[in-house]
């Protein structure tokens, strides 16, 4: 496996993305994207690119906060991420810039790209399909639903795929519904898997909050991970 950390920038801001490949194949291959939680880059992304480099595929951990920035709570973690939610334009343009350091890279097959995210994350690679990227497809695991206001009347490339557990007290089935909703108009190819009994964080190992919604669930992770797995042969068949 080679594994490398990737420096970029965007607005005057230094990034820094987490990149691993295997490095026993030859030739550029599809590149995923992996997109973040509230907390930052952290381990869990990495591993996450990791499984992805060992099922054939570049897997990119990309940073939205900054080299080195980590929340190392709640309270920091939404201090981090809030900006983001209030500025989605700006949120949306730093997410480009991550796909753009993933195209370049000469293990990625530029033409054949996806992205992944995970709550937080789950929201900006929705927003990447939502703004028209060409990109082949998005998946969201337990993501917030939450809509932009800039996206209105975009055509949406990409094709969308959401996990979401019934009980997550983030996304009621109204949010659910709106995303439905939201995607037909936008002319998406997409499906949304929902895992009866299932709350917020479920592929989380450290997620266990049942009284504020946060529950790790190890059976639903890997149904969740089968899925994308499954998603992934079709999107870059």
């Amino acid at each position: 496996m080679n594994e490398r950390t990737i420096d970029y920038e965007h607005a005057g801001e230094q990034l820094e993305g987490f990149f691993a490949v295997d490095s026993t194949a030859s030739g550029p291959r599809p590149g995923v994207l992996v997109s973040h939680a509230w907390a930052g880059r952290s381990e869990f992304e990495c591993d996450r690119a990791r499984d992805l480099a060992g099922l054939g595929y570049a897997g990119f951990a990309l940073d939205l906060y900054g080299k080195g920035v980590l929340g190392t709570d709640p309270e920091e973690n939404a201090a981090l991420m809030q900006p983001f939610l209030d500025d989605r334009p700006f949120l949306q343009s730093r997410l480009i810039a991550a796909l753009d350091t993933l195209r370049r890279l000469a293990e990625v097959d530029s033409n054949k790209i996806a992205a992944i995210g995970y709550c937080f994350g789950g929201l900006c690679v929705l927003d990447l399909a939502r703004i028209g990227s060409d990109i082949a497809g998005v998946a969201s695991f337990h993501g917030l639903f939450i809509p932009p206001d800039n996206t209105t009347g975009t055509v949406i490339k990409a094709k969308v795929l959401a996990l979401h557990g019934q009980d997550d007290p983030m996304v009621p089935v109204e949010a659910v519904n709106a995303l439905e909703q939201e995607l037909t108009d936008a002319e998406a190819d997409w499906q949304i898997h929902v895992y009866g009994n299932t709350s917020h964080a479920f592929t989380n190992p450290l997620a266990n909050d049942p009284e504020m919604g946060l529950q790790y669930s190890e059976l639903v992770s890997k149904r969740a991970w089968r899925t994308l797995e499954n998603y992934l042969e079709e999107l870059f068949a």
